[in-house]
């Protein structure tokens, strides 16, 4: 199986991390729900004409090569890393929220939740 579960978890927890970037700026918008709705329909316009523009050929989204590759069981690997490319990279390093040892501690755990796992999934 290799390292490319992880590649298409990382794509899939990316995504995910700015879609929570996007929710988080939207608090300072009139109506939050309206302002992700249309970035959302931005995005997916955006893919739409990229998807006409490229052709037959054969892209797909992280999250999608993931379950359609690998099983639903890869779940706990998007999962961990959704956590971490959203509490580090938007939360800590793009927003500069506060951290405290709790959330390191957390951090670490997650690491070694998606070692273990990966660990795991070698065995079978």
């Amino acid at each position: 199986m290799g390292l490319l579960p992880i590649l298409y978890a990382t794509i899939a927890a990316v995504g995910n991390a700015l879609f929570a970037l996007g929710q988080r700026k939207a608090t300072g918008v009139e109506n939050g729900l309206l302002f992700v709705g249309l970035c959302a329909f931005v995005a997916m316009s955006g893919a739409l004409v990229c998807a006409l523009l490229i052709g037959a050929v054969d892209v797909d989204l992280g999250f999608h090569l993931l379950y359609t590759r690998y099983g639903a069981s890869q779940y706990a690997l998007y999962a961990v890393l959704s956590i971490l490319t959203t509490t580090i990279g938007v939360g800590i390093l793009w927003l500069k929220e506060p951290v405290t040892i709790y959330h390191k501690l957390a951090i670490a755990l997650a690491l070694a939740a998606m070692v273990l796992f990966s660990i795991g999934q070698s065995k079978l």
